[in-house]
């Protein structure tokens, strides 16, 4: 299909996005380039190429951003300490405003006068990509299709595949699948029984983790050495970014740890029941927050408890590229220089245990806490502290 018109569309391959692609031909007689942005999902590249190629896709890019989706992305929510609504770690989150600014870099090379995604009509992933493609391209066209085409139903979907001669995935006909977002960070499941807030989840849906009922019976220990508010480390060997965060996947997974199942409030306005898996995440936010324990002081830590709830929620509004967060980040990394030394984690059938922390930093002294007697604490001003105290208590 020749045409003067170009639209990147972000490309996983699959039978959504391979409608989206025909889709977008057809009505906009365009040239579609496909765009596949590698962030540690599990991706069959000959997969893409071929199943684009078929449909007369000429450009097909895949980028490999795995290393700074860890250290750019991921890391800077870890120093924050970034949970939304308490239980959610964002990972899915966190991803949309890389390819959105990835998506849009290409869009500029190429000279397309648009972008698209496969986000649905009713999620938060739409919003994420859209304010990220404003942020980098606010010139640039977005096409959201499942918000304008016709087809309403997964029997539309599937139909229109057939008459095009998109290859239909066995495990898709008839009944919807289930809603599955990977990357290096975690893995969002949801959708058909998980719907039902009353429903069990079964077991095969987890694919980041053992259950910990058939997790080792023996622990493991790992010890993650930390520069400047960042891992650098896994027993004592330097990683980078990417291949740290997966072995921390591998040794948390295999224990049983990461494992979460929500009911989250979507920045749309609905509620929707997902089983997510962050397993190198939850080891490394849990590490984290030992190491700050001993090397950031009390009004430090304090400030950085008291912004992390409306931190974590502009990131999973898709606010990431917002004045508002970039000035909570910069509340966040104000003393991570001072975060340095290492911690020793217990991992037993989903549980973790610190087991100690390591440091340099003369924030906790052992000579004030110490039960025993020494000149370093002087007890006497204590009575003065709590008498200014009791004012306060006072109408």
């Amino acid at each position: 299909m020749k045409s003067n018109k170009k639209i990147v569309l972000a490309y996983s391959g699959g039978l959504d996005t391979s409608i989206i692609l025909k889709w977008l031909q057809e009505k906009y007689k365009a040239e579609i380039i496909a765009y596949t942005a590698d962030i540690g999902q599990k991706i069959d590249k000959k997969k893409i190429i071929k199943n684009a190629k078929k449909l007369g896709v000429k450009k097909i890019i895949i980028k490999d951003l795995k290393d700074i989706f860890v250290k750019d992305y991921i890391y800077p929510i870890i120093r924050g300490h970034a949970i939304y609504e308490g239980v959610y770690l964002l990972g899915t989150s966190i991803a949309r405003p890389l390819i959105a600014k990835d998506q849009i870099r290409v869009a500029k090379k190429f000279k397309a006068y648009a972008v698209s995604h496969g986000s649905t009509g009713k999620g938060n992933d739409q919003v994420r990509f859209e304010l990220g493609y404003h942020y980098f391209g606010p010139k640039i066209k977005v096409i959201a299709p499942w918000r304008i085409w016709k087809l309403k139903s997964r029997t539309d979907l599937i139909n229109y595949a057939k008459r095009h001669g998109i290859p239909i995935p066995k495990d898709k006909k008839g009944a919807p699948p289930f809603s599955v977002d990977d990357n290096l960070f975690h893995t969002s499941t949801e959708g058909k029984v998980l719907e039902n807030p009353k429903n069990s989840a079964p077991e095969f849906i987890f694919q980041k983790t053992t259950s910990p009922e058939k997790a080792p019976n023996k622990p493991s220990f790992i010890t993650i050495g930390f520069k400047n508010g960042d891992p650098i480390t896994i027993n004592g060997k330097k990683l980078s970014p990417s291949k740290l965060l997966e072995r921390l996947n591998q040794l948390a997974g295999k224990n049983g740890i990461g494992r979460v199942d929500l009911v989250e409030n979507r920045f749309i306005g609905i509620k929707s029941r997902g089983v997510y898996e962050t397993p190198g995440g939850t080891l490394l936010i849990n590490a984290h927050r030992a190491i700050e324990s001993v090397t950031l002081d009390k009004d430090t830590m304090h400030k950085k408890d008291e912004i992390m709830p409306k931190y974590a929620e502009l990131i999973y509004n898709g606010y990431w590229y917002s004045k508002a967060r970039f000035k909570l980040q910069k509340i966040v990394d104000l003393k991570r220089s001072k975060v340095n030394g290492s911690v020793k984690l217990k991992l037993y059938k989903g549980n973790i245990t610190i087991v100690s922390r390591q440091t340099r930093s003369n924030a906790y002294s052992m000579k004030k806490v110490s039960f025993e007697e020494n000149k370093t604490f002087n007890k006497s001003n204590v009575e003065r502290f709590i008498n200014f105290h009791k004012k306060n208590l006072k109408k």
